[in-house]
């Protein structure tokens, strides 16, 4: 195979790694913002329950939990698997996995905010709620972007992981081309994209830090 095709190729599956890494990220970044809140539930059963999300999520390999997901309707309900997408059903493994993450990050950040702030504002007459969105969330944004940003650059790695439920992502093409053609240059220019979209996600993000820096 030329060069030519093979970067094509690569190009190929680049695209449907950007798309579940995009995916995943509209999915986790709102949903673990809903499990940070409700692991902080003064309902004991309410936090006790995310808890447990969280603990199982963080418990076992993300691997283990795309397959889980695949296989799950086909076994528990007989849905035949020609009808479930594997695009779908690696997006929603990706976003409950970085969900569980995520949430711990906003809790931490959520937590480092001085309760003296809603204090205030409930003095102030201001409801919850706007307090919250208003006050508290713009600093926690600020403080949790170096977190979320690291697990943000994982991600990008990981989207290589979709190759289990054999996702024909940029690394999934460079192992077959590789292997069909008996080079290594396939795999060489995967690792070359991947550090370039990385190079991407960091420079973004550290965009967004400064953009922020007003909080400081």
């Amino acid at each position: 195979m030329s060069y030519s095709g093979m970067v094509v190729d690569l190009l190929s599956g680049l695209a449907v790694s950007v798309e579940i890494f995009v995916l995943t990220l509209a999915v986790a970044l709102p949903l673990g913002l809903v499990v940070a809140l409700g692991r902080m539930s003064k309902s004991p059963v309410v936090s006790g329950l995310f808890r447990l999300y969280i603990s199982v999520v963080r418990g076992t390999p993300l691997m283990l939990q795309i397959i889980f997901v695949y296989f799950a309707p086909y076994f528990m309900f007989g849905m035949p698997l020609a009808s479930y997408p594997r695009l779908l059903a690696t997006v929603i493994a990706f976003g409950l996995n970085y969900g569980a993450y995520f949430a711990e990050i906003y809790r931490g950040g959520i937590l480092s905010i001085d309760p003296g702030q809603r204090e205030a504002a409930a003095a102030l007459g201001f409801p919850r709620t706007t307090t919250f969105m208003r006050i508290i969330l713009p600093q926690v944004v600020k403080r949790v972007i170096p977190a979320v940003g690291n697990e943000v650059i994982t991600l990008v790695k990981d989207t290589s992981l979709a190759f289990t439920i054999a996702v024909t992502e940029m690394f999934t093409i460079a192992r077959q081309l590789s292997s069909s053609n008996t080079t290594m240059a396939p795999l060489v220019a995967a690792g070359v994209f991947y550090y370039v979209f990385n190079f991407a996600v960091a420079w973004a993000m550290e965009r967004i830090e400064k953009r922020l820096s007003y909080y400081d």
